[in-house]
């Protein structure tokens, strides 16, 4: 008899998202991938947004046979009135681009810590106010903040990523409190390390950062605090996503939907 998969795929849960518009930022890779496709094959009109232009097409031909549709939307989220404006109209918002930098703080460049909060933080700020009034007008909205294990949890050498993420957990929790009145839930989903390009990018920062050689930083640095010694999958990632927006998680906001391995339960 054939063994069980250590990780099989992920069992798609049932959403019904027909008619409902959701917008995905970081779409054209990784997480924001994965969210976009599932929520297109929900049914869901999907504004992919990303400054990846040629990402964003490619996405759009691999969902042309799915019930929703993805509409590629390129923008560079540093332009926070424009990312404002994107975001007016939408029922689901989708907070994920993001950024990553490997330095201790006295060789952190500022400018460079001061992009990824405005990426991590103040876009997810500006999108979510875009967003608020057409969710108010209609009694619902879900709001689904992809934070990271570093919302809850700080590393060394990732002084803006841990504060952006730390940042955007605060925001979900006031934008959960305020939105529970008008049908609007928002959380955030935190995953450990996901098998993205921006994990993949890592590696060599990290070496160095650590002193010690590419090969040995996943096992001895990335998965170190994760009792499950492997990736997450960006699809996993997307199922939570997906859970959240369904109609059993009505009750679910102002809180965090941890999938770290165990990380935190040091």
């Amino acid at each position: 008899m054939t063994p069980p998969s250590a990780h099989p795929a992920p069992h798609a849960s049932s959403l019904d998202l027909g008619g409902r518009t959701a917008l995905v930022t970081g779409a054209a890779g990784g997480i924001g991938r994965a969210c976009a496709l599932r929520l297109a094959a929900a049914g869901a009109k999907v504004r992919a947004v990303d400054r990846d232009a040629r990402g964003l097409e490619e996405l759009a031909d691999g969902a042309r046979n799915l019930a929703g549709a993805i509409e590629p939307h390129v923008l560079d989220l540093t332009d926070l009135d424009a990312a404002e404006l994107a975001a007016a109209g939408t029922d689901v918002l989708v907070n994920n681009a993001g950024l990553q930098l490997v330095r201790p703080i006295e060789e952190f460049p500022p400018d460079v810590f001061h992009t990824v909060l405005t990426v991590m933080l103040e876009a997810p700020f500006r999108l979510i106010r875009g967003a608020l009034p057409h969710m108010y007008g209609q009694g619902w909205g879900r709001i689904v903040n992809v934070s990271s294990v570093h919302g809850l949890r700080a590393s060394a050498f990732k002084s803006a990523y841990v504060a952006a993420k730390h940042g955007l957990e605060g925001l979900s929790k006031t934008a959960a409190l305020e939105g529970a009145p008008h049908g609007v839930t928002s959380n955030c989903v935190n995953p450990a390390y996901v098998r993205t390009p921006l994990v993949e990018k890592q590696l060599a920062d990290q070496a160095q950062a650590h002193g010690i050689p590419e090969e040995r930083v996943l096992a001895e640095v990335l998965l170190q605090d994760s009792a499950v010694k492997r990736l997450i999958e960006p699809e996993d990632v997307a199922e939570a996503v997906a859970y959240l927006c369904g109609p059993q998680a009505s009750f679910v906001t102002g809180t965090s939907l941890v999938m770290d391995g165990g990380w935190t339960a040091h």
